[in-house]
């Protein structure tokens, strides 16, 4: 009896059947496959609400620069120095024809830097570096958000609804004259002011087709493009518009 045995314990213990591995494997990839979505929105979500949080504290920043300039907004935009512009992010040197990508990059100018003691709240995590038509002005990141040029020193008691009026967006441009980027080969780059003006598609919808963008009174919001405004020149990076009211001061 107990030689008859031997065989079947021997064919118990050969383990899956090709079938049975298979029907496995197909569990785990539906598995995966139902939870790729999920994982996904969490990723999206997670980058949000990082790019909020950096917003808000740049909002800090702004105000703690308006309590000690009575209440005057800074410049987008200041002197030239050294061969390169002081803008309201930082210094950045000219553009000469052939610097594109390697130009100096100096945020300590910047009207903010002051008040946020370094880096770390300038780049949005949803802004794809890693993109192939992607065309960076420094030698290295330099500002993820774009400011309201038309706050530039502006008397902000002026302004009646803070609410209203928004301070910093995500933003972006789409290139087509800098080399590398070219009229056949547009290419995205950062950009650092958000505009009311028809002309100026640089508001960055990079949210799931949204942007996040803080407003005067310190509360973040999600924006939708000004129907009709992204730039066609790329328009799966989502490239376009503020609503025109929410840039304007009254």
């Amino acid at each position: 009896m107990k030689q008859a045995l031997a065989p079947r314990r021997r064919a118990d213990a050969a383990g899956f059947t090709l079938v049975e591995l298979l029907v496995v494997i197909a569990i785990i990839a539906l598995l995966a496959a139902l939870m790729l979505p999920a994982l996904s929105q969490a990723r999206h979500q997670a980058k949000t609400s990082h790019c909020v949080s950096n917003l808000r504290q740049l909002g800090l920043a702004a105000q703690m620069y308006w309590d000690e300039n009575e209440n005057i907004s800074f410049a987008y935009r200041g002197a030239f120095t050294n061969n390169g512009d002081v803008w309201w992010f930082g210094w950045l040197e000219k553009w000469n024809g052939a610097n594109e990508g390697q130009r100096a990059f100096d945020p300590r100018a910047g009207a903010l830097y002051p008040y946020l003691q370094g880096r770390g709240v300038d780049l949005c995590p949803a802004f794809d570096y890693s993109f192939s038509g992607l065309k960076l002005k420094a030698s290295g990141a330099s500002f993820g958000y774009g400011y309201n040029r038309h706050l530039s020193a502006t008397n902000l008691s002026r302004v009646r609804v803070p609410a209203d009026i928004v301070l910093l967006a995500d933003s972006a441009q789409v290139n087509d004259f800098q080399a590398p980027a070219s009229a056949s080969n547009p290419m995205i780059e950062e950009f650092f002011y958000v505009s009311a003006l028809p002309f100026e598609a640089t508001a960055h919808f990079r949210h799931q087709r949204m942007a996040n963008a803080i407003f005067l009174d310190g509360h973040v919001e999600r924006q939708a493009p000004w129907p009709g405004s992204i730039d066609s020149r790329l328009p799966d990076r989502y490239i376009g518009r503020l609503p025109p009211q929410r840039l304007s001061v009254p």
